[in-house]
């Protein structure tokens, strides 16, 4: 993991194409602002915790759907 120390107003680059700027901070919390190209998802870790999870249960439901569909399929005689 790299760690960088950062002042207000100061930013970060990842590539050519993505800044992360240190906007404020106070009480122990920090504010920064990402700018990146839309086709870069950019989540909270808990947001993007539940939205992997949710993912996940839908893939088992969709698995359970195709299970209970193969009983109706017709068997060839």
């Amino acid at each position: 993991m790299l760690v960088l120390t950062r002042k207000i107003n100061e930013e970060i680059f990842i590539g050519s194409d993505i800044t992360i700027k240190i906007v404020s901070s106070s009480e122990g919390l920090v504010k920064i602002g990402i700018n990146a190209p839309r086709s870069v998802q950019v989540y909270r870790k808990e947001v993007y915790d539940r939205v992997k999870q949710q993912t996940i249960e839908a893939s088992k439901a969709s698995i359970q759907t195709i299970a209970d569909l193969q009983n109706f399929k017709i068997k060839k005689v």
